[in-house]
């Protein structure tokens, strides 16, 4: 979210009920919620708008109130590969926030969006005052590491229905996205960029899935029937 972002042009102090959609607030002693309320802004992303470009320092952490983004590279070639996908309720960057390190990564709106950004130097505060806050971002961090040992599978994985098995169950993280719950409102679209599959073969690994009483495609997105299933497909499906 640079200056020059139009995510940033048009932010914004959270609602109250925003606010109870960033799963770390709760965790914050008064002193250090009032800290963080104070310079707490949340702003509207278009879809294709860029809250965070490759190589650009960090200025804020970002999550996602509302919407979904996608996290990923895209070389000079029109290459592109994607590391995640960021539902309602998650927080991303962390490592860069810590590290303060450029990012390494573009995060952009796949669908319009109201994304939430904690200015870093108040991250930092966070961090050296906060016995909360410190355990959200280990878990964070925790988790992460976890969804990106089982992203290189992926990428590894021929079966286009065990591909979109398992980058769905990626996103019903309970830890990293807690406001998805039992449904992801995603459209086949979306999940395609996220996939790295045909809109069309994506629609029949979804099909395969809910044949077998895995998931449920509901209008607007999926219903998770055997979370376990998904997770452990194709071993146990």
């Amino acid at each position: 979210m640079g200056l020059d972002s139009p995510v940033y042009q048009r932010r914004r102090p959270p609602t109250a009920r925003e606010l109870a959609d960033i799963p770390w607030v709760a965790r914050l002693q008064p002193d250090e919620r009032e800290r963080a309320l104070a310079v707490l802004v949340v702003g509207e992303a278009h879809a294709g708008d860029h809250v965070c470009r490759l190589g650009r320092p960090p200025t804020y952490w970002f999550g996602v109130v509302e919407g979904l983004l996608k996290v990923g590279v895209e070389s000079a070639q029109g290459d592109a590969v994607t590391f995640t996908g960021v539902p309602s309720g998650g927080w991303f960057g962390e490592g860069t926030a810590i590290k303060r390190e450029p990012y390494r990564f573009d995060a952009r709106a796949l669908r319009k969006s109201l994304v939430a950004g904690l200015p870093i130097d108040t991250f930092h505060w966070l961090l050296d005052h906060s016995i909360g806050f410190n355990r959200f971002v280990m878990d964070q961090l925790n988790e992460r590491l976890g969804q990106f040992i089982a992203a290189r599978e992926i990428d590894r994985l021929h079966d286009p229905d065990a591909r979109v098995a398992l980058s769905l169950a990626a996103l019903f993280n309970p830890v990293l996205y807690p406001g998805v719950r039992d449904v992801l409102r995603i459209t086949q679209q979306e999940l395609a960029y996220l996939v790295g599959l045909s809109r069309q073969r994506v629609n029949e690994a979804l099909a395969s899935l809910q044949e077998r009483g895995v998931i449920r495609v509901e209008y607007g997105g999926v219903r998770v029937l055997d979370v376990c299933a998904l997770r452990s497909y194709p071993l146990h499906v």
